[in-house]
C-alpha cells in the first residue's frame, strides 16, 4: 500500500527552513550546518501532495513515521555553509505523535 492514509496536519514551523533566502534558512548555514532546500513554495506543496497520495513509508526513524518518494527533475538543492548546492530528488513527509507533518528535500531515505 502506497501514500499517507491517515488524517495529519501541516505544522508551518518548519517551511521556512527549508525555502530558499529565508532567515530560517540562512541561521542553518551560519551555525556551519547544510540546509536542504525545495525550488520554491510551490515545489514544497507539490511534492507533500505526491507523497501523500503515493509516498511509500520508510518506517519510525527518531520518533517520526516517514513516507517518502524519488522525482525524476529536482525538486530542490543542499547546499553547504561554503556555498556548494547538489541537486535533490528525493522528498519525505516526517510525521509526529500528534499528526503534524512536515516535508523535507533529501538525497535519500533516512536511515537510523
Amino acid at each position: 500500500m502506497s501514500g499517507i492514509n491517515r488524517e495529519i496536519v501541516l505544522d508551518p514551523q518548519h517551511i521556512p527552513k527549508h525555502l530558499p533566502g529565508t532567515r530560517q534558512m540562512q541561521r542553518l548555514l551560519n551555525r556551519g550546518r547544510a540546509a536542504h532546500i525545495f525550488n520554491d513554495e510551490a515545489t514544497l506543496n507539490q511534492v507533500a501532495q505526491a507523497i501523500i497520495e503515493k509516498g511509500e513509508f520508510t518506517g519510525n526513524i527518531r520518533g517520526y513515521d516517514r513516507y517518502g518518494l524519488f522525482f525524476p527533475e529536482p525538486i530542490g538543492y543542499r547546499i553547504s555553509p561554503e556555498g556548494d548546492r547538489t541537486p535533490l530528488y528525493y522528498g519525505e513527509v516526517k510525521i509526529d505523535a500528534n499528526n503534524q507533518y512536515h516535508v523535507i528535500p533529501r538525497t535519500r531515505p533516512t536511515q537510523e
